[in-house]
């Protein structure tokens, strides 16, 4: 079967622009931004977007009620603004209550959030739990205006909190099964490219690359506010989550880094083996590491109740890097040719996931003749000859009915291509058959009475 391929130059471009283009959007757990970074996607995917109402029970949480903003800013006794929202959204703290006051440095200073260490970056902040409100600023500047006395300051925040409802998005693409695999990415988070653009901008390519293969699998791709986002899904598709066979969360996947996988709860599920034998053979520096119950949204499909395969594919982990949540995570930070690199290779994770078959050797006493079936010469060519033979070899020996290609690919240190494209060949000449559903393992094929 021959896929479609990727230019990997191209789409490294079209999804920096995507990025680009949603990037000065001020997105929160609800309202109006996640819905318009919803509805400019829908350019790029068929993506439906659901409406959950304020109130409704998801589990042990509620949908809370809908903020949005219109502007904030700090203003001096010359009526300059010191700090304005539209210069940056990181500068209002999430979930403010709105407030229209004029307060002196001594009441101010106390809603204030900098970051000493880094102190000309301007932190992200969140308040959707207690009601309250802040802005987010360097520390150079809360330095200066500290310096500069107890002034007064003009203060805004035009913000609300209303009955409304918690917007997430899904693109379905059928296949052959009803089995699913589940990719997710959150959209909670404002003026922040890496944290998680860059997720959005992959999910958005490698579903435009999913429509146009045959798929044996299902596939979900979810637009998700974090936390709450996954567990209202879950809530709402509690009779499907069974079909969900694999799964990968998909955050911070377009900075420099080498690429991290955090394994999902079951220590044997095929897409922790899956991951971390394409990143092994993706030719550079990679990480995998244990499952936790905290970070990304695996920790909600992972959790006792679902014990879902769900696993999270990044680059630079959450909080390993100094730019996190900060205004530093902007669009200098991620690259095209590193969201590239993540597409392929969430392609070639999808290649082995749609190409992993067990088979059953039907001339198992020993090793064909290779020859006179023309197997040789549909090896290719020369330099690649004996690897292909030795994938040949490797395939017919392990193929019991036990051994799934994963398998044999891992065990004989191969990549997962090559030992498809040698099944693909033996199968094109009689030598091996898929072993199907309920099929009982066949290793006496062929012995003498």
């Amino acid at each position: 079967m021959t896929l479609p391929a990727l230019n990997v130059e191209t789409v490294g471009r079209e999804m920096y622009s995507l990025a680009e283009n949603l990037f000065p959007i001020c997105r929160s757990m609800t309202g109006a931004g996640v819905r318009e970074t919803l509805v400019r996607l829908q350019e790029h995917v068929p993506l439906e977007i659901h409406e959950v109402p304020t109130g409704t029970k998801v589990f042990d949480w509620e949908i809370p009620k809908e903020w949005n903003i219109r502007d904030a800013f700090i203003k001096g006794s010359n009526g300059r603004r010191i700090l304005d929202f539209r210069q940056s959204n990181l500068h209002v703290v999430s979930g403010s209550v709105p407030i229209n006051e004029t307060m002196h440095w001594s009441r101010l200073k106390d809603h204030l959030h900098t970051l000493p260490e880094q102190p000309d970056l301007i932190p992200y902040r969140t308040c959707f739990h207690d009601e309250g409100w802040g802005f987010s600023l360097p520390h150079v500047l809360f330095e200066a205006l500290q310096a500069a006395g107890d002034n007064a300051y003009e203060v805004c925040i035009d913000s609300s909190w209303q009955d409304g409802s918690l917007t997430y998005g899904e693109v379905f693409l059928p296949g052959e099964s009803d089995d699913e695999v589940l990719l997710t990415t959150h959209v909670c988070h404002p003026s922040l490219a890496n944290d998680n653009l860059s997720g959005i901008a992959v999910a958005t390519y490698l579903a435009q690359w999913l429509a146009k293969i045959p798929r044996r699998y299902s596939y979900r791709v979810i637009y998700i506010p974090a936390t709450i986002g996954a567990i209202t899904w879950l809530s709402l598709n509690q009779n499907r989550v069974d079909k969900i066979k694999h799964g990968l969360v998909l955050a911070l996947l377009g900075d420099a880094g080498c690429s991290t996988y955090r394994k999902c709860r079951r220590e044997d599920a095929e897409i922790n083996r899956v991951v971390s034998h394409v990143l092994a053979h993706a030719g550079a520096d990679f990480r995998v590491s244990r499952f936790e119950p905290f970070g990304y949204d695996q920790r909600q499909f992972c959790s006792p109740g679902f014990d879902l395969p769900i696993g999270c594919l990044m680059r630079s982990p959450d909080g390993g890097f100094s730019e996190y949540h900060t205004s530093a995570d902007n669009l200098q930070f991620i690259h095209p040719d590193y969201l590239a690199d993540s597409l392929r290779k969430c392609v070639e994770i999808v290649k082995v996931l749609e190409g992993n078959r067990t088979y059953i050797n039907q001339n198992p006493r020993c090793e064909p003749r290779l020859g006179k079936r023309g197997l040789y010469r549909a090896f290719g060519c020369d330099e690649d000859q004996i690897r292909l033979q030795q994938a040949v070899l490797w395939v017919l020996n392990l193929s019991d009915g036990e051994y799934s290609l994963l398998d044999i690919a891992v065990r004989s240190e191969s990549s997962f291509g090559e030992i498809r494209r040698a099944a693909d060949t033996l199968v094109s000449c009689g030598l091996l058959e898929e072993k199907l559903p309920g099929d009982k393992c066949q290793k006496s094929n062929n012995v003498a009475p």
